[in-house]
């Protein structure tokens, strides 16, 4: 089992990286191999709905987002990391997952990530936190993708990663997002292993407009 989880950082060693890579200590005690894959400090692209990702992949090629949804058909299980900036999360990490889940959106709606559980975690010097959770959860919704929680909101405050290691209450939920992260991935395979088979979801309908 493995989890893929993603820097929405530019800093690819700061806070957020050192906050995923608390949660990638208690998974690997638990058996469970993880990897955090960089958006990096490079532009990202908006999603400019060209629905040309039909085959399931974008038609930008300058950026990561293709080699990212490669790397999601194979995952387990998903842990998105971002930055607080303005109260909210980076805009290079809501670009990147418009356009990674986006491409996902037609056929088999969201393959790469749907019933695959999925955990956000925010880093911010104080405020916005929850807001940014919130913006980046909703992505796990509209995918039918379980939502990992701990014991506290996903997050953890400083301004440096030295900042982040003296937060013990933000580490302790980072541990704790990755034990049940782990628990999580484990009973999926249980269930998978004694018949239990995935939901037949429906997907016809598309009521954006109503007509009498």
């Amino acid at each position: 089992m493995k989890v893929l989880m993603l820097n929405g950082s530019s800093n690819l060693k700061g806070c957020t990286y050192t906050a995923l890579e608390e949660v990638g200590k208690v998974l690997l005690e638990e058996g469970v191999d993880y990897e955090i894959f960089q958006i990096g400090p490079k532009p990202v692209r908006d999603c400019i709905g060209c629905r040309k990702c039909r085959d399931g992949r974008c038609v930008f090629t300058d950026d990561a987002v293709n080699e990212f949804v490669e790397k999601a058909y194979e995952a387990d299980g998903f842990v998105f990391g971002s930055p607080v900036y303005f109260a909210h999360p980076s805009g290079r990490i809501l670009s990147f997952l418009d356009r990674a889940f986006y491409c996902n959106s037609s056929d088999e709606r969201y393959r790469a990530f749907k019933y695959k559980p999925g955990a956000v975690v925010v880093s911010a010097r104080r405020g916005g936190t929850t807001a940014s959770l919130d913006a980046i959860q909703k992505y796990f919704g509209i995918a039918q993708m379980p939502t990992v929680g701990s014991t506290y909101w996903n997050m953890v405050h400083g301004q440096n990663p030295d900042d982040v290691r003296k937060d013990e209450e933000g580490l302790q939920t980072m541990r704790n997002i990755g034990r049940n992260m782990a628990w999580m991935l484990k009973c999926f395979e249980a269930g998978k292993q004694n018949g239990i088979m995935l939901p037949n979801s429906e997907l016809s309908y598309a009521t954006n407009f109503i007509r009498q």
